[in-house]
C-alpha cells in the first residue's frame, strides 16, 4: 500500500493559549487528529484549535481543499500541522494511516472523527449499491477507524474520541432514512464503546448536530439552520469538558425527545423534515 501523502511544518508560538484554567506558559499543545478535516464542522473546529496553538494532523480525500485547511491552520497559529490525503472509505488502509498520523504528532490527546456523507436518498431507495455506499461511509468506515483508535487509547489509558453522529439517527424519516439508519447504528456503537473503555480513562463523545449551514446542506433551505462556527465552538468546549453526549444546538435534545415519543401509528403519517 502506498504511504499517505503528507506535508508537515512546525510553527513556534511566543505564547500558546490552552484551555480555560491552564497555565499558558507551561501549556503543552494538545495532539489532535482530525479525520474528515474538510467537512464544514471539522474545518471550523480546526480553526479554533489552530488559534489555541494545538498540534494537528488533518486527513481528507480532496487534496486541494485539504491544502487550504492546512494553510489556514498554520496562519492561525497551530504549533504543528501535518496532513494526509486519503480515502477513508478504504478501511484496509486505516491501520497504516492512523499509525503514521500518531507518530507524526508524537501521540494522541483528541481524535475528531467527522467522516460521513448525506448522499441521495432517492438513489439509495432505487439501488442497494447506492444504499450500501452510504452505509459504508457513515457506519462501516467510522467503526473501522474507532476500533483502532479505541484500542490505542485504552492501552494508554487516555484520550478523547469525539465522533460526529446526527439527530437523524434518532428516528427514521422518509427523507433520509438510509443516512439516518447508519447514524443510528453509529450512535449505538459509540454507546457500547463508551461503556467498554470509559473505565480505561478514555472519553467517547457522541456529537449529535441538527441541520447546520455547511456544504453538506447546500441546496436546502438553510434559513433556520445553525451557524457552523457556533456549533464548532460548542464541540470544542464539550471536548475540553470530556462530555459523553451532546446535541448541537442544545435545543435538539428537547426536539428529539418529543419526536421519539410520537406513536408509530401517528409518526408514519407525518412528513417531518421531508
Amino acid at each position: 500500500m502506498a504511504a499517505p501523502q503528507t506535508n508537515g511544518e512546525t510553527t513556534l508560538l511566543n505564547k500558546p493559549v490552552g484551555d480555560a484554567g491552564e497555565d499558558p506558559i507551561n501549556y503543552r499543545p494538545k495532539r489532535i487528529l482530525v479525520l474528515g478535516a474538510t467537512s464544514g464542522m471539522a474545518e471550523a473546529c480546526v480553526r479554533l484549535w489552530a488559534a489555541r496553538g494545538e498540534s494537528l494532523y488533518l486527513v481528507a480525500r480532496n487534496a486541494e481543499k485539504l491544502a487550504a485547511v492546512v494553510a489556514d491552520a498554520r496562519t492561525r497559529g497551530a504549533s504543528y500541522v501535518d496532513s494526509a490525503v486519503a480515502d477513508l472509505d478504504n478501511t484496509a488502509a486505516h491501520p497504516e494511516l492512523l499509525a503514521h498520523a500518531i507518530n507524526s504528532i508524537a501521540g494522541l490527546d483528541i481524535a475528531l472523527v467527522a467522516v460521513g456523507a448525506l448522499g441521495e436518498q432517492p438513489a439509495a431507495e432505487r439501488s442497494f449499491d447506492e444504499a450500501g455506499k452510504l452505509l459504508h461511509t457513515n457506519y462501516v468506515a467510522p467503526v473501522s477507524l474507532l476500533t483502532w483508535l479505541a484500542n490505542y487509547c485504552a492501552q494508554r489509558h487516555s484520550g478523547v474520541l469525539a465522533v460526529l453522529s446526527s439527530v437523524a439517527g434518532e428516528r427514521g424519516r422518509k427523507s433520509n432514512y438510509v443516512y439516518g439508519s447508519a447514524k443510528a447504528g453509529l450512535t449505538a456503537f459509540l454507546s457500547g464503546l463508551r461503556n467498554r473503555i470509559d473505565r480505561e480513562g478514555v472519553t467517547v463523545m457522541t456529537i449529535k448536530p441538527g441541520p447546520t449551514k455547511t456544504s453538506m446542506t447546500q441546496g436546502m433551505d438553510q434559513s433556520k439552520m445553525a451557524d457552523v462556527e457556533s456549533v464548532a465552538a460548542t464541540i470544542v468546549t464539550s471536548i475540553d469538558k470530556r462530555r459523553d453526549v451532546i446535541y448541537v444546538p442544545g435545543i435538539w435534545r428537547i426536539i428529539m425527545a418529543v419526536i421519539r415519543v410520537i406513536p408509530e401509528r401517528v409518526f408514519k403519517k407525518l412528513s417531518i423534515g421531508s
